[in-house]
């Protein structure tokens, strides 16, 4: 199965500590790699995670709080001194553009790439990018300003050749990819073998939602059916229910009840307030209403 990992590198809120790095995340699938938020530090924990800046074909920001954009112009800056020359493509709320422009044209004004700025509207779910591996559609969110998550859906993949048949029955290498495509193998003598012999089922397609800044949403299950791994802000516990109301963000309880309600696979905590200092309280919660809830931390890696 071709790997499809997510990268964290930031995954705390918006008061910087000495613990936790501002919002990053990084997909990676098929070996083309797309950023999700870009708070400040992010090009540090690139370097510490090892990840090829020039891989990145895009960045997805959730909406504009500092801790959600501020390392962005940043590493534009890098990209610049590093010598890119590919595109780089940036979704966004719309608010991002005459700043982003500005930024670009008085900190880097020789850039060698071009920075494509993509607005996308926050409050409708809908497809902003697709190539020939993915979808990427936005997830319509309730914070203090417009917000949207982003939902990563891996297109469906060929079916696997049977090695074993392919030698016995001596095909050709030149015929595998119409048996892939699902074609039939005529032998010599006219027998027909189906291609139902020839190759097993296509692996399954896989999905990664990521429902940055939010209030609880009852309905936001609706949206998430079955993802594969579900990343939801939890950024309290629920000793402190009425600030996460009054902020409009999200307890760690209900970022469970979100992925019970979804049917997902597995749910990643994240975007954790400065008072704590040990976040197993937010996994204890959580995974007293869904199980297979998990934290993160900088530099940790998740296979889909």
């Amino acid at each position: 199965m071709t790997p499809f990992r997510l990268y964290i590198l930031g995954c705390g809120s918006a008061l910087p500590t000495l613990r936790h790095y501002a919002t990053s995340q990084v997909i990676e699938l098929r070996g083309k790699q797309f950023m999700i938020d870009c708070g400040e530090g992010t090009q540090l924990q690139l370097r510490r995670s090892k990840i090829n800046f020039n891989k990145i074909q895009a960045v997805f920001i959730s909406h504009i709080h500092g801790d959600h954009c501020f390392g962005l112009i940043g590493m534009i800056s890098t990209f610049g001194l590093q010598g890119r020359t590919a595109p780089l493509h940036v979704y966004s709320p719309k608010e991002l553009e005459q700043m982003l422009t500005a930024q670009v044209s008085l900190f880097c004004p020789h850039l060698s790439f071009e920075v494509v700025f993509h607005s996308v509207d926050p409050n409708v779910q809908k497809v902003v990018f697709e190539d020939n591996s993915l979808t990427v559609e936005t997830i319509p969110l309730e914070h203090r300003m417009p917000c949207c998550g982003y939902l990563f859906r891996e297109k469906n993949t060929l079916p696997h050749i049977r090695r074993d048949m392919i030698d016995y029955l001596e095909i050709p290498v030149s015929q595998i990819n119409n048996i892939k495509m699902g074609a039939d193998w005529i032998k010599e003598d006219g027998t027909v073998v189906p291609n139902s012999e020839l190759v097993t089922p296509a692996d399954p397609p896989r999905s990664y939602a990521y429902c940055s800044d939010t209030r609880y949403i009852p309905t936001l299950h609706e949206r998430l059916k079955n993802v594969d791994l579900l990343y939801h802000e939890s950024t309290y516990g629920e000793d402190n229910l009425n600030r996460a109301e009054t902020y409009w963000h999200s307890t760690a309880r209900q970022a469970a009840l979100v992925a019970r309600d979804a049917g997902a696979k597995r749910l990643l905590l994240g975007h954790y307030s400065s008072r704590y200092q040990d976040e197993n309280v937010l996994l204890e919660e959580a995974r007293a209403v869904f199980k297979n809830t998990y934290l993160t931390d900088e530099n940790d890696v998740f296979d889909i």
